[in-house]
């Protein structure tokens, strides 16, 4: 891990700056609504906390969002150190935050029982899940409770309980709520897909990689942040002012290789049947339906940010995010995100009818360029890191089998494609000739490197 740091240039020490005092005191007093966060397990940088009620015949999400931008005084060396590392970086041997620890896991992470200072969205929705109105203001905030997907997952299927200062219709509403929200994503033509996750876990004796399956809770928990990332992005569009995630809708050609891989999978997709309503139908714990969504995930390419009011307003097409069908703005992980901030304030601003602060406006056009250039360092890092302990935990088993699923081929002079392995849970080369995608076939580890595990085909019955 040392040596990939040192190859993108990555320090794990933060430099010694300062960080800006602020009294929450000063901001409105919200301690009294019973917020919550909902995390993974261990989370420190704990970015949002959520409470739920219903509103009339509709319903209200009442969102904090961690105010990090208050510590940090514009222009300062610490400022220009978030600057220049724009995101939290995750390896399998902890994180490497964009804010020193102090903030990120302290005084503006918003901790159980700890008052701190948040941007404090209000989210009036319909009865059918459609966004009514929203607004942000400054607030001081009080979590109740540090909650794990995990134990609300449990809460809600009925094997635990939540602690007794968690309202009791959380778990109710997060359900109501979050399958409303997937029924809009539905109707607009949104895309999710489900994708298993890999995961590096740190054991007793090490490392283990596995796949694991995103749970019900954390599908509604993700509603909540795209519904504010959705209200921010309306609110700084009608404005012409801010900055917008945007990402191009996919290419003709591109979802009639789709449909072709479908078909050499063998997964019926009837003409008349829509990609997001096809994708919705797919179950990633079969062979063949991985594989499928694997393909898929590179179908939008092209995520960018858009900075607004620098010209013309954009028009709907070039200012949306074609997987989410909808305008959209990154406002949810201040702690973890650079460009949160910024948005996050000029929505402020906007609904304080006060004018946007020029520490804001004059970092607006170069944001994309920072973004693209951090985003780039995170992904090396994170796959590096991942092949890396691919690589150990592999060392000394070249010539054994596995059984993986093929998930695409490559042409070229020497045949090649990507497989699945599932125990361990590794994603890798794999050489061989007819590679049969989709289909369960049996491997063997011929080579471990720094850029990952390669595989061959072991030619036979396929595994089942």
């Amino acid at each position: 891990m040392t040596a990939l740091r040192e190859k993108l240039s990555i320090s794990t020490d933060y430099p010694d700056v300062t960080v800006e005092d602020v009294d929450a005191s000063l901001l409105p007093d919200r301690r009294d609504i019973p917020f919550v966060t909902i995390d993974p397990p261990g989370a420190s940088d704990l970015d949002q906390a959520m409470y739920l009620s219903r509103e009339g015949d509709g319903y209200l999400v009442q969102y904090a969002i961690s105010a990090v931008g208050l510590f940090v005084r514009p222009g300062s060396d610490l400022d220009r150190e978030v600057h220049a590392r724009g995101v939290t970086l995750y390896g399998p041997d902890g994180s490497i935050p964009l804010h020193p620890r102090e903030l990120s896991a302290g005084s503006a992470s918003l901790l159980e029982g700890e008052d701190r200072p948040a941007y404090l969205w209000y989210l009036h929705l319909d009865p059918d899940g459609g966004l009514r109105h929203s607004w942000v203001e400054f607030a001081q905030v009080r979590s109740r409770a540090q909650l794990t997907y995990e134990q609300v997952q449990d809460a809600h299927d009925g094997g635990g309980t939540l602690p007794e200062q968690v309202p009791a219709d959380l778990v109710e509403l997060l359900a109501t709520i979050g399958r409303l929200r997937i029924e809009r994503e539905i109707a607009r033509g949104g895309v999710s897909l489900d994708l298993p996750e890999q995961l590096i876990e740190k054991t007793d004796v090490g490392y283990h990689l596995a796949f694991r399956a995103v749970t019900d809770v954390e599908e509604w928990n993700a509603q909540i942040s795209l519904l504010t990332g959705m209200a921010a992005a309306r609110l700084m569009k009608n404005a012409n002012v801010g900055i917008l995630r945007t990402l191009p809708p996919a290419r003709d050609k591109d979802l009639d290789r789709l449909r072709q891989v479908a078909a050499a999978l063998d997964i019926p997709w009837q003409a008349d049947v829509d990609y997001p309503s096809f994708v919705r139908s797919l179950d990633s714990s079969r062979a063949a339906h991985a594989a499928f969504l694997n393909e898929a995930a590179s179908l939008f390419r092209g995520a960018s940010y858009l900075p607004l009011g620098a010209g013309e307003s954009a028009d709907d097409v070039v200012s949306a995010h074609a997987a989410i069908a909808s305008v959209y703005a990154h406002v949810t992980a201040p702690l973890r995100r650079l460009v949160d901030r910024y948005a996050l304030e000029v929505c402020r601003c906007l609904c304080a009818q006060e004018p946007i602060p020029a520490w804001v406006t004059e970092a607006l056009p170069d944001l994309p360029k920072t973004m693209t250039k951090a985003n780039q360092r995170a992904s090396a890092y994170e796959r590096g890191a991942i092949n890396a302990l691919e690589g150990l935990i592999l060392a000394g088993r070249e010539g054994e089998i596995f059984r993986g699923v093929v998930i695409d081929v490559s042409d070229g002079e020497r045949p090649r494609g990507s497989v699945m392995v599932r125990d361990p849970a590794v994603e890798a080369t794999i050489h061989g000739e007819d590679l049969p995608v989709g289909h369960d076939i049996r491997v063997r580890l011929v080579k471990v490197s720094p850029d990952g595990p390669e595989f061959e085909y072991v030619k036979g019955k396929h595994a089942r």
